[in-house]
C-alpha cells in the first residue's frame, strides 16, 4: 500500500485484474504476447533464441561438405519421420538436421545451465580476506562471466541457481551450542549441551532423512514452511507484529501539493511494474564480482492480496490489474490508471486524485474504519468476511480493493522531518501514519521481503523527483485527457453487527498501537567512510555497538537476531545471524572493565571478524535458526516430541535487528544532491520487553536507526536506548582511534546525536 499525505512521507505494500472494454483486451493481449516472450527468453538462458538459427545453419553447412557431425543420428531421425509423397528424400534429409540441430541446441543448453550452477555453488570468494583474491576465485569469475550469457533478464537466473543445502545435524548443534554459550550459566550450559548430544545421536538423524527427502524435490527446503508458518498461519495482528514501513526523503518535500505527489507516485510504480512484466528490471547481484541473486519474491510485489482464514491465510495473485484502490476520509474509491489503451500520464493521475479529494460525500456506517478489521486478530476478520462480505454489494467492493494493482491511501495530516522539533516530528511521523492510522484505515495484507519493496521503493522515490518532476506550480507535468471517467465510489452495506465486530477489532489494534514506542533520528558526518578507516565491516561495527548499547541498557547480553539473505540460492529468504557471540561479550565486559586500549581494539577486531563469519556462513546456507525450524515441523508431522527443539525454539529474541541495504546506489547522487536522502524504514519490537533496531546505511557519512519497543514494559525505552546506542557508538570510535584527531567528525556527528537524544 502507497500512503500519500500532504507532505508526502513514505510507503506500506498491499499489492493486488484485468477488466474492461476493447482497449484493455488488446493491452491484455499485448501483456500475454510479452509474457510469453519473455518466457522463451528466460527458458533458453543462457543461450539466446537466436542461437538456435545458428547451430541449425552450422549443422547444415558442416553436412553440405559431406561431413556427418552428427554421427548418424540425423540417418536414424530420418528413418523413423513418417514416409510422405510429398516429401523428396533431400527434404527428408534438412527435417532431420533441424531435429538434430534442435536436440543438439537444447543438450547444450541443459549443459550450460549444469555448469553455471555448479559454478555458482562455489562460495570460497567470500570467505576471503578483503582485498586479497585467490587464483581459484579468479578463475571461477572468468568462468561464471563465460556462463552467464548476456543481457539477462530479471529471472534469466532463476534455473541456474543452486539449491539451498542442508546442512548437516552435527554441524548445526555445533553451531547452536556455541551461540547460546555467552548467553547460559555453566550448568544452564551442561543441561543444552545435554539435551543437545541426545537430540544429535538419535531422533536428529531420522528428522534429517526427511528433511533431506524434501530438498531433492523442492526448490528450497526452508521457503514455503517459512512462509506458511511464520507469515500465514499467524494467528495475531499483522500491524505491528509482522508489518514494515519504509519512509521518505528526509529534508526534500518535492511539491506541496498533495495530489501531484500521488500522480508522480502512481505513474513511477506503474512504470516499476511494467518493467517488471517486461522483466527488464536488472538481476539484484553481488557488487564486484556480480554473482546472481534470487528474483523469486519480485513475481508478487503487484496485483497479491493476502486472504485471511480460520486457521490460515492464503496469497492470491492475478497477472495483472489496470486500477488501484484509494482511500480517502473513510471512503474507498476505485482509480483506473489506463484509458484508451494507454497508461495515463502523472498530470492525468493528479487531476483525479484531485476529483477524490473534492469528493464530498460522507461514508456510510461503517465504512470510515472497515480497514480496522484487517488489523485485529486473523480469525475474527476471517469470521467477518466470511458472515457479511461474501456476497452482494460488500463482496464485490472488498473484489475490487483486493484485486486492484495496489492500495493507495490519502491523508489528511502532514508528515516529515520539519519544524521546530524535526526529531519528534519524524517519530509522529511513524506514530500516526504507519501504526495509529494503519488500524482505522489501511488493508493490512501481504508483506515481501523488505530488500524487495525497498528496491521499489527506491526507484519509485528518485523517479519522481529526477525524472518526472513538477513545474513551477508544482503540480505534474503532461496534458490531460477530456474524456477521462472520474473514479468510482465503492459502495457498502455494513449491518450494526458487522459494525460492532469493527469496533472490536479496532479496540485490539488501538491498544497494539497505543502500546509501541518508536524513535528515530539520522546520525549525520559519520557512517561506512569512517568505519572502513578502521578497516571494520560497517554492519559489524553497528551491531556490537548495539550489543554493547543493550549491555549499557538492561545490564545482560541477549539473544539478538538479524537477518541475512540466503537469495544465493533458488527461491531463498532470510537466515538468522546470532549476533551476540562470546567474542562481542568478551570486548564489552573488558570495556567495561576498564581494560587498556589494546586489548579492547584487539577484542573488538575478534568480535567483528567473528560476526563477519557468521554472517557469510548464514548467506551461504550455514546458518543455525531456519534449519532447527525444518526439523521441528517435520518432528510434529512425525508426532515426535524433542525437549531439544522445543527449548530452541521458544527462546525469546529480546533484540531484533535489520539492516535495510540501499541497493541502486546509482539512483541517488548524495555528493551533489546530499538532501535527497532517505530515511530508510523499520519494524516492530519481536518480544514484549525487547527492541526492534533497524538502520540503513546512506552514503559515506550517514545512517539511520528505526529503534522500537512496548511502552508496557517499564524496561524498554526507545529515546534511552538510542541515548546509549549513540553512548556505544562513541566509545568504540574512541577504541578504535590509534591517534588524537583520527575520526573527528565521526566522534562530532556522535556527540550531536547524544545531543539531540537527551533535549
Amino acid at each position: 500500500m502507497f500512503i500519500v499525505t500532504r507532505s508526502p512521507a513514505g510507503f506500506r505494500n498491499v499489492s493486488f485484474v484485468y477488466s474492461g472494454d476493447l482497449s484493455s483486451f488488446f493491452l491484455w493481449c499485448l501483456f500475454i504476447l510479452s509474457l510469453v516472450q519473455n518466457n522463451v527468453i528466460t527458458g533458453v538462458y543462457p543461450a539466446s533464441p537466436s542461437s538456435w538459427l545458428f547451430v541449425v545453419i552450422a549443422i547444415l553447412a558442416t553436412m553440405y561438405t559431406r561431413s556427418d557431425p552428427s554421427m548418424g543420428l540425423i540417418a536414424k531421425i530420418q528413418e523413423h519421420l513418417p514416409v510422405s509423397d510429398s516429401l523428396s528424400i533431400q527434404c527428408r534429409t534438412v527435417v532431420s538436421a533441424v531435429l538434430f540441430s534442435t536436440l543438439l541446441w537444447f543438450s547444450l543448453i541443459f549443459t550450460m545451465r549444469l555448469c553455471l550452477k555448479q559454478l555458482l555453488s562455489y562460495h570460497g570468494w567470500m570467505f576471503e580476506q578483503h582485498g586479497k583474491v585467490s587464483n581459484t576465485t579468479k578463475i571461477w569469475a572468468a568462468m561464471v562471466r563465460i556462463f552467464s550469457g548476456r543481457q539477462p533478464l530479471l529471472y534469466s537466473y532463476q534455473g541456474s541457481l543452486p539449491n539451498l543445502p542442508v546442512p548437516t545435524v552435527k554441524d548445526t548443534v555445533k553451531r547452536y551450542l556455541e551461540s547460546a554459550r555467552p548467553l547460559m550459566s555453566d550448568s544452564e550450559y551442561e543441561r543444552m549441551t545435554t539435551l543437545a548430544k541426545e537430540f544429535e545421536s538419535s531422533l536428529g538423524n531420522r528428522l534429517q532423512w526427511y528433511l533431506k527427502l524434501k530438498a531433492m524435490w523442492a526448490s528450497n527446503y526452508v521457503s514455503d514452511w517459512w512462509e506458511e508458518y511464520v507469515y500465514l498461519r499467524g494467528r495475531g495482528p499483522l500491524m505491528v507484529n509482522s508489518n514494515y514501513y519504509g519512509m521518505d526523503f528526509l529534508y526534500v518535500t518535492p511539491t506541496p501539493i498533495q495530489a501531484a505527489r500521488a500522480g508522480n507516485t502512481l505513474h513511477a510504480c506503474l512504470l516499476y511494474r511494467r518493467k517488471l512484466n517486461r522483466e527488464e528490471i536488472k538481476p539484484s547481484r553481488v557488487p564486484v564480482l556480480n554473482v546472481p541473486l534470487c528474483a523469486a519474491q519480485c513475481e508478487r510485489i503487484f496485483n497479491t492480496t493476502r486472504i485471511p482464514g480460520e486457521e490460515t491465510d492464503s496469497l492470491i495473485h492475478w497477472q495483472d490489474s489496470e486500477y488501484v484502490a484509494v482511500f480517502h476520509r473513510g471512503r474507498y474509491f476505485r482509480l483506473w490508471l489506463y484509458h484508451a489503451g494507454r497508461m495515463l500520464s502523472p498530470r492525468e493521475i493528479e487531476q483525479q486524485i484531485q476529483r477524490i479529494m473534492d469528493d464530498p460525500s460522507p461514508p456510510v456506517p461503517g465504512e470510515a474504519k472497515l480497514a480496522a478489521l484487517t488489523a485485529g486478530d486473523r480469525i475474527p476478520w476471517a469470521q467477518a468476511r466470511k458472515e457479511f462480505f461474501s456476497s452482494g454489494v460488500n463482496k464485490r467492493s472488498l473484489d475490487c480493493i483486493e484485486k486492484a494493482a495496489f492500495f493507495v491511501a490519502l491523508d489528511d495530516d502532514e508528515q516529515g522531518m520539519r519544524g521546530d522539533d524535526p526529531a519528534g516530528n519524524l517519530d509522529h511521523a511513524f506514530q500516526s501514519k504507519f501504526v495509529h492510522h494503519l488500524i482505522a484505515n489501511r488493508i493490512n495484507s501481504l508483506l515481501h521481503n523488505a530488500p524487495i519493496m525497498a528496491h521499489v521503493w527506491e526507484y519509485v522515490m528518485t523517479t519522481d523527483s529526477f525524472q518526472l518532476g513538477y513545474t513551477e506550480e508544482g503540480h505534474c507535468k503532461g496534458d490531460v485527457a477530456s474524456s477521462l471517467p472520474p473514479p468510482t465510489r465503492l459502495t457498502w452495506d455494513i449491518p450494526a453487527e458487522c459494525q460492532e465486530r469493527i469496533e472490536r477489532s479496532l479496540a485490539v489494534a488501538q491498544a497494539l498501537a497505543d502500546d509501541v514506542d518508536f524513535h528515530v533520528l539520522p546520525i549525520q558526518e559519520f557512517g561506512k567512510g569512517a568505519i572502513k578507516k578502521c578497516k571494520i565491516s560497517p554492519d559489524a561495527f553497528i551491531q556490537i555497538g548495539l550489543q554493547l548499547a543493550y549491555y549499557r541498557n538492561r545490564g545482560t547480553f541477549s539473544l539478538t537476531y538479524e537477518a541475512s539473505m540466503t537469495r544465493l540460492f533458488r527461491e531463498g529468504r532470510t537466515e538468522t545471524v546470532r549476533s551476540c557471540t562470546s567474542e562481542s561479550c568478551a570486548f564489552i565486559r573488558a570495556l567495561e572493565g576498564g581494560e587498556s586500549k589494546e586489548v579492547c581494539r584487539r577484542l573488538f577486531r575478534t568480535a567483528a571478524e567473528k560476526h563477519q563469519h557468521l554472517y557469510k556462513m548464514a548467506m551461504t546456507g550455514g546458518g543455525i535458526d531456519r534449519h532447527l525450524f525444518c526439523l521441528y515441523l517435520v518432528s510434529k508431522y512425525l508426532g515426535e516430541e524433542s525437549p531439544f527443539l522445543k527449548e530452541v525454539l521458544s527462546e525469546t529474541w529480546n533484540l531484533s535487528t535489520s539492516q535495510t541495504p540501499l541497493q541502486q546506489v546509482e539512483l541517488f547522487d548524495f555528493v551533489n544532491h546530499p538532501e535527497y536522502t532517505t530515511c530508510g524504514g523499520g519494524f516492530g519490537p519481536v518480544a514484549d520487553d525487547g527492541y526492534g533496531v533497524s538502520y540503513i546505511i546512506i552514503g559515506e557519512n550517514m545512517i539511520n536507526l528505526h529503534i522500537s519497543c512496548k511502552h508496557s514494559c517499564p524496561q524498554t525505552v526507545s529515546t534511552f536506548f538510542h541515548y546509549h546506542n549513540c553512548l556505544a557508538t562513541l566509545t568504540i570510535i574512541q577504541t578504535l582511534s590509534n591517534h588524537p584527531g583520527h575520526l573527528s567528525n565521526a566522534l562530532v556527528a556522535t556527540q550531536k546525536a547524544l545531543v539531540t537524544t537527551i533535549f
